[in-house]
């Protein structure tokens, strides 16, 4: 991977891509339309979600959420979905709100059973250390749906 210094995480290690990890990459082309990353790396397109300590102490949590970090958490809860949507084959749909504070939640849902819950605060500064607690937060939400799904699929498929 070549250095990046997007959020001033820069850095010369090489990452190597989980399963999670490609289907956020998966959701976040599939919102392509005018094919802008069309051309970028995998790497390069997870690199927002890496938003470090210093990096998030400097955004400021006054105002309106920036409409790319608000695409970030969409893009995020999307592919929680669709990873539980694949080993499960029940059809996952994702509600995030937000208020303008930066203050709101994100649901993960299927038929009836809510699959997935997560409270959001200071959205602004929505992001992770790593690309690996990227992927623990992001399979952490995926394992918990899918043990539910798996609980309760009368509930999953209504």
């Amino acid at each position: 991977m070549s250095i990046n210094d997007v959020n001033g995480t820069g850095n010369n290690s090489e990452v190597v891509l989980t399963p999670f990890h490609k289907s956020l990459v998966q959701q976040i082309r599939a919102q392509d339309s005018y094919g802008f990353y069309r051309t970028w790396t995998d790497e390069l397109i997870l690199k927002p979600y890496i938003v470090t300590k210093k990096k998030k102490r400097e955004i400021s949590v006054e105002g309106e959420i920036d409409p790319a970090t608000i695409s970030r958490i969409n893009a995020f809860f999307r592919a929680v979905a669709a990873s539980i949507e694949k080993e499960t084959g029940l059809i996952s749909n994702v509600v995030v709100e937000l208020g303008h504070e930066g203050f709101g939640w994100a649901l993960i849902f299927s038929g009836r059973l809510l699959l997935t819950v997560k409270t959001l605060r200071d959205a602004h500064r929505f992001g992770f250390d790593s690309f690996e607690k990227l992927d623990e937060e992001g399979a952490k939400f995926v394992e918990k749906g899918i043990d539910l799904a798996k609980r309760f699929p009368e509930v999953g498929n209504l």
